[in-house]
């Protein structure tokens, strides 16, 4: 069984890690976004113009957080089900492999 808990931890650990690059990726394209539409409003609206850096900033950083959060999650999603197709291939090689073990090679696979 160690070897089964080590590679628990393996897949956890790469789980993390797919989803810290996804919270990299979200925020950083969320946050070019926000910087765009800041800059417009910047431009656009005296409302946005008189807000306080403060509160600009916090804008800023909601987007950043928000993308990071939606990224992350979704690249975590996406390895779950990476990972999921990956063991059910692995187990339908295994039954094969028993199969072909308990009742022989056809003739025609060589």
């Amino acid at each position: 069984m160690p070897t089964d808990n080590r590679m628990k931890h393996e897949e956890a650990a790469d789980a993390s890690w797919e989803a810290a690059r996804g919270a990299m990726y979200g925020a950083a394209k969320w946050g070019i976004g926000t910087a765009v539409l800041g800059g417009l409003g910047y431009m656009v609206s005296p409302i946005y113009r008189s807000l306080t850096i403060q509160f600009k900033v916090y804008i800023q950083m909601s987007g950043m957080v928000l993308g990071s959060m939606i990224e992350a999650d979704y690249r975590l999603r996406e390895y779950e089900a990476t990972m999921r197709m990956r063991r059910r291939l692995m187990r339908d090689q295994a039954m094969w492999k028993s199969f072909e073990q308990q009742y022989g090679k056809d003739d025609d696979d060589e």
